[in-house]
C-alpha cells in the first residue's frame, strides 16, 4: 500500500502530484527545484539553487521516516550542465561518505523556469 508523505518543511505540489510516496521500505520523493517552502521564491543562483533543492529533499525524507543517509539514487536535472561542477560542490557537502548512486542531466525546461532539480529514492530507517 502506498503511503502519501506531506510536510509543510518543502514545497507544496504545484501539480497534482505528491511530494513523495513510500512504498513498503522505500520513499520516492518527487523532483524538489528550490523553491523556499517559508516564502514560496525561487532560488536562481546555482549553489543556493542546489541547497534548497536538496534541503526540500531532506524534509521530504525525513517526514517519511528516512534520511539523506539513506539515499540509494538520485537523479539531477540541470538547465544548464555547464553548473555541473557548481552542483557537484554543494551536492558533496550532503555526503561526505558513502554518496548514492546518481545520474545529472541537461534538460531544456524545468517548472517555473527552475535552474535545477533533484529526486530521489531511499529507504526507510523505520
Amino acid at each position: 500500500m502506498k503511503n502519501i508523505i506531506s510536510t509543510e518543511n518543502a514545497p507544496k505540489a504545484i501539480g497534482p502530484y505528491s511530494q513523495g510516496i513510500s512504498i513498503e521500505k522505500l520513499v520516492f520523493t518527487s523532483g524538489q527545484i528550490p523553491l523556499d517552502p517559508a516564502t514560496g521564491e525561487l532560488i536562481t543562483e546555482i549553489k543556493a539553487a542546489t541547497k534548497r533543492s536538496m534541503l526540500n529533499v531532506k524534509a521530504i525524507l525525513e517526514q517519511a521516516g528516512s534520511s539523506l543517509d539513506n539515499i540509494i539514487k538520485a537523479t539531477i536535472f540541470l538547465k544548464n550542465i555547464d553548473d555541473f561542477n557548481s552542483v557537484n560542490e554543494v551536492y558533496g557537502e550532503f555526503f561526505k561518505e558513502n554518496p548514492p548512486a546518481r545520474s545529472c542531466v541537461e534538460v531544456s525546461r524545468l517548472p517555473k523556469d527552475a535552474v535545477i532539480e533533484i529526486e530521489v529514492i531511499a529507504f526507510k530507517n523505520r
